[in-house]
């Protein structure tokens, strides 16, 4: 059998290959950015012939299709499409884009504006977060989660500004998030070099990001924090009366003896034996912190192994003891659990590193990369809420049930559509491809926004 042979035109008919910026588009239209960026002064320049708005939204449009380098948007530069799905009068050069972020970045307050008009957007949409519930029925309590936490980026081979050794080994910066939600929307993010310590102004951080949060949400809300982070500062935090939040912290043991452990476990703690040559001690206590007016529960584990799983007998006993801070009167199981679940935080970590590809950051300044994370955190968030509203209903073509929609298939599957766009009649359609299983879902997700 002969292979066909196909002969290759160009067409005169508008055919767009990034539907999904419509999306973005009237997401961003119920914002302010645009607004309040071009109110924003330029140092040393006047009115710019490309607006702040214009030079914004077309980047955030690159990064919701998992595009971060400046030199990516000379790809729409001419695209007709692109300019209308996002409302924009003229986009960038490659150039003008990187001029525009160094000239700004640190000086403007741009990136408080898209902190500010990110939380507003997922209050004003009011997307659904999953609390977490605890205590008896007759006396539920709900708490949403705010998740914090240091993710290093890989830098190595660069000579970036701000480019140190990280605590993962790796040359690279440090930057803190801040998540809401089992959802996962981000409502504050810092860059930091890569040497930071991950306590190093995390209390003024922790602060501002539950600031952040009741911007979205009027339950109350539950920090967890990392052993890093074991210190009375973020307990104090927790504890005031402007940033008042529920707590779960882990303890750093540094030089603390797992025997002295034991001996407080076996006092002051009940015990359980899974399987033989295993005992699991859970309990509480009530401690002074050295800076925190009022003694603060602990909550311990302490696991004493004498038998591995398969029946080999321990010479010398294996102690493994955790603890932690909180403010919560749970059962110690129920607390430990809570903070396990803090582990989900590395699913929204890889998506930001790997399906947005904002590991590697595109300019050699601090200062704008700093810049460029918030616009990825914008992106990001817009890519969830699309995400999780495509949920509500059973009308995509993927019959794998989930909490959360992975932001890769978000870009797959409801930004890179293909289509053609038709101007007829005073009216412009974006006619998708016949017998396209994502046309339901796309339709009614442009509906629910616009």
């Amino acid at each position: 059998m002969n292979h066909l042979r196909f002969i290759i035109e160009e067409s005169d008919e508008v055919i767009v290959t990034h539907s999904g910026m419509t999306l973005v588009g009237v997401l961003l239209d119920k914002t302010r950015i645009g607004e309040r960026l071009n109110q924003t002064r330029l140092p040393g320049m006047g009115k710019p012939d490309i607006s702040n708005r214009d030079v914004a939204y077309s980047y955030i449009g690159l990064l919701c299709q998992g595009k971060t380098d400046f030199d990516h948007i000379e790809a729409f530069r001419d695209d007709e499409f692109f300019m209308i799905a996002l409302q924009v009068d003229n986009v960038p050069s490659s150039p003008t884009l990187r001029q525009r972020l160094d000239m700004v970045a640190g000086k403007s307050g741009w990136e408080s504006i898209l902190r500010e008009e990110s939380a507003r957007l997922l209050r004003a949409l009011d997307v659904t977060l999953h609390p977490i519930e605890l205590g008896v029925p007759a006396e539920r309590r709900t708490y949403i989660p705010l998740d914090i936490d240091v993710s290093p980026f890989d830098n190595s081979g660069t000579k970036k500004e701000g480019v140190s050794r990280t605590y993962k080994g790796h040359d690279g910066y440090a930057p803190i998030f801040a998540y809401l939600g089992q959802e996962g929307y981000v409502v504050n993010v810092q860059l930091r070099e890569g040497s930071t310590h991950v306590q190093k102004g995390t209390s003024t951080f922790l602060r501002e990001s539950i600031q952040y949060a009741r911007q979205v949400t009027d339950l109350p809300l539950l920090v967890r924090l990392d052993a890093g982070n074991d210190s009375a500062e973020n307990i104090a935090v927790c504890r005031s009366q402007d940033s008042r939040a529920e707590f779960i912290i882990k303890r750093n043991l540094r030089k603390e003896s797992p025997e002295a452990w034991l001996v407080i476990a076996q006092r002051h703690g009940t015990c359980h034996e899974p399987r033989p040559g295993k005992k699991v001690y859970h309990g509480s206590l009530m401690c002074p912190v050295k800076g925190v007016s009022e003694p603060v529960r602990m909550v311990f584990e302490v696991i004493e192994r004498t038998m591995t799983a398969d029946g080999q007998i321990l010479l010398v006993p294996d102690i493994e003891v955790s603890a932690y801070w909180t403010s919560l009167p749970d059962d110690p199981a129920v607390i430990i659990r809570l903070y396990h679940d803090h582990a989900v935080m590395e699913q929204f970590h890889s998506e930001i590193k790997t399906d947005l590809d904002a590991e590697r950051l595109p300019s050699g300044k601090f200062a704008t990369n700093n810049l460029v994370l918030h616009f990825v955190c914008v992106a990001y968030n817009l890519l969830r809420v699309i995400g999780q509203e495509s949920l509500k209903r059973n009308d995509a073509p993927l019959r794998k049930k989930a909490e959360r929609r992975r932001i890769r298939t978000v870009i797959q599957n409801l930004m890179t559509l293909a289509a053609k766009m038709v101007r007829h009649a005073r009216q412009t359609k974006l006619k998708l491809g016949y017998g396209n299983r994502w046309l339901p879902a796309f339709r009614r997700l442009y509906l629910a926004f616009a």
